[in-house]
């Protein structure tokens, strides 16, 4: 008992005191009944609430402000370009209505002149006929060559109208700046004795027109274009200055081996220069004939032959060289001569020369050369746009042509017959009765040369063949027999066509039509040539085109030959459509122009396919 109350004694004392609290205390809240804290906190959310609705609201208007502005902009950027858009639709209605109302305005043929314009310009961009050290240095020449020659004084002292009196009177026509005067006597150009006496042995009294105005303008030094009917000696014209140069180089200091070339003469075959080196062969050895002039060594550079043949020339000083342009390019490449004094470059059948594949041959072989040369290009059938080319090329040039560029020798009589396919053959017979031989014919295809060949072997005639599948020993062993009269016909492709002379032919056949009428001017030549007669046959069907028969037709109106009523009918779509005839300047023929020139068209199908080869081989 006494231990219990002494242990609540203990515990009373032990517990806590009591909180006093003060009510003037800061930290005191008075008592908020719930449902006055639950309004107000309502009243607090509400209030909250109001101010982001506000917000919310006046963000909403200022988007859909933005919108409205974005819209209207948006609306009038449409409404300005489709005002742009009417104003352009506008001028090229406008500009398109009044092309056409030009167009009405012009002629059929006016518009056919525009065409053959633009087809011009776009071929018209080719390199000048320069090396490429030359083009890319800018290197040019404006003086031409000096040369000694002048013609006598008599005919220095004639007047320019005297000149042209000459030049009318055996139709020359003459392009150039101050043109030397022609020459009517050999002996007034200077040329010497034994030269004379060598021409009138071979009965060339008198020059022919080009060489009246061709030889002094290559004996004054000046580059020349020079255009002439086939056999009208153009040959003696060209040959003739370089032998002069050559000698008169060689007498100033005599050459040693290694020296020379003098002049260079380019020809497109192998039969061409062969017949070009021949004759300058004569006439260098008739020129040192009485010891009065010097030796001249003449080298043939053509593929097919042995080089070595000719190492006795290689061997000594080197004056003259005629050659086709590959096997020259192989012997300038591996030096076996140089062009380091050469002066004098002659290019014969220049139009073939350039057109046919050879243009960079002779860019390659003009970057051989290291000083200024007088270049001289020859042809019967040179267009308007090699002729415009060229004298894009050359320093001051001199045009000398005699007759329409392109036109045939009218000393040919042409005889156009309708002869079917099958029927060719038997006819061919009959036509060779016509004259006595030799008679050339000329077909386009290797094969029916070689069936034309042996279909005359069977009817005993005696013939050979040539063309371009030939070894080099078949096409001279039959070039020496045909013109040594050991056979009497010759049957050729187009290789025999290009400057060939034969001996009295009086006969040219030909048995199909070629495609280009440049072509046929030049086969027809083979006959009729130094002033003598010739009679031409040509066979033509339905296989022949129709417009080689327009550009034929208007050939033998123009050399006022009979024309056959079958080529009477052939009408021309440009005469029908109020046009006028106007020569194609790529090929020269009368009966089309530029826009369906065949020769045209088979150089962009050769390109095409070159271009073809090449992108096929690159992957290899």
């Amino acid at each position: 008992m006494a231990e219990s109350e002494s242990t609540y004694k203990r515990r009373r004392i032990e517990r806590s005191p009591s909180p006093t609290f003060k009510l003037e205390d800061d930290t005191y809240e008075p008592y908020v009944p719930v449902a006055q804290r639950r309004n107000a906190k309502l009243a607090k959310l509400a209030a909250r609430s109001g101010l982001e609705s506000e917000r919310e609201k006046a963000r909403r208007e200022q988007q859909e402000q933005d919108e409205r502005e974005d819209a209207l902009r948006e609306e009038e950027r449409l409404r300005e370009k489709a005002r742009k858009e009417r104003t352009l639709l506008q001028e090229a209605q406008e500009v398109h209505s009044k092309k056409a109302a030009e167009d009405a305005k012009k002629t059929t043929e006016e518009k056919a002149e525009e065409a053959d314009a633009e087809i011009l310009a776009a071929i018209a961009s080719r390199k000048k006929l320069a090396s490429d050290l030359e083009l890319a240095k800018g290197i040019s020449y404006t003086e031409s060559r000096k040369t000694s020659w002048r013609p006598p004084k008599h005919i220095r002292d004639r007047t320019p109208d005297q000149h042209q009196r000459i030049r009318e009177k055996h139709h020359i026509i003459v392009e150039g700046n101050d043109p030397p005067p022609p020459v009517e006597r050999f002996a007034d150009m200077k040329i010497p004795e034994p030269l004379l006496k060598l021409l009138k042995s071979k009965r060339i009294i008198e020059p022919t027109p080009i060489q009246i105005q061709g030889i002094p303008v290559a004996f004054s030094g000046r580059d020349m274009i020079g255009i002439a009917f086939t056999g009208s000696g153009k040959t003696l014209a060209f040959c003739l200055p370089v032998i002069m140069t050559a000698a008169e180089e060689e007498a100033k200091l005599p050459f040693v081996r290694g020296e020379g070339p003098v002049g260079i003469i380019l020809c497109p075959s192998r039969e061409l220069a062969t017949q070009t080196y021949e004759n300058v062969l004569a006439w260098t050895d008739a020129l040192s004939s009485n010891g009065q002039y010097p030796k001249l060594n003449t080298l043939l550079c053509i593929g097919g032959i042995s080089m070595g043949e000719q190492s006795h020339v290689l061997n000594k000083g080197l004056h003259i060289v005629v050659a086709t342009p590959g096997r020259l390019i192989d012997m300038l490449e591996k030096k076996r001569f140089t062009f380091n004094n050469c002066k004098y470059l002659v290019m014969d059948e220049a139009d073939r020369m350039i057109d046919l594949g050879f243009e960079e041959d002779v860019r390659n072989i003009l970057s051989f050369f290291r000083h200024q040369r007088q270049t001289l290009l020859f042809s019967a059938t040179m267009p308007r746009k090699i002729q415009d080319f060229a004298q894009g090329s050359l320093i001051n040039p001199v045009l000398v042509n005699v007759g329409r560029a392109g036109a045939a020798n009218l000393d040919v009589l042409q005889i156009v017959e309708y002869v079917k396919q099958e029927a060719k053959m038997v006819y061919l017979l009959e036509s060779l009765q016509k004259t006595a031989p030799p008679v050339i014919i000329f077909s386009e295809n290797k094969n029916e040369v070689d069936d034309i060949h042996e279909y005359l072997l069977l009817k005993g005639v005696e013939a050979v063949a040539i063309h371009g599948s030939k070894t080099q020993e078949e096409r001279q062993y039959a070039i020496k027999a045909f013109k040594s009269g050991q056979k009497d016909v010759m049957v050729a492709s187009g290789v025999a066509s290009k400057g060939l002379d034969f001996n009295e032919i009086q006969h040219v056949i030909i048995f199909t039509m070629p495609k280009e009428i440049e072509d046929y001017v030049h086969q027809i030549g083979r006959t009729g040539r130094s002033g003598k007669t010739g009679i031409a046959t040509t066979f033509v069907n339905m296989n022949t085109p129709e417009q080689t028969l327009l550009d034929l037709k208007y050939l033998l109106m123009e050399a006022g030959q009979k024309v056959p009523p079958f080529l009477q009918t052939i009408e021309d779509p440009r005469v029908a459509q109020g046009g006028s005839i106007k020569g194609c300047p790529v090929c020269g023929g009368l009966g089309h122009g530029i826009s369906n020139c065949p020769k045209l068209e088979d150089a962009q199908r050769r390109q095409m396919a070159s271009q073809r080869a090449n992108h096929d081989g690159g992957g290899y």
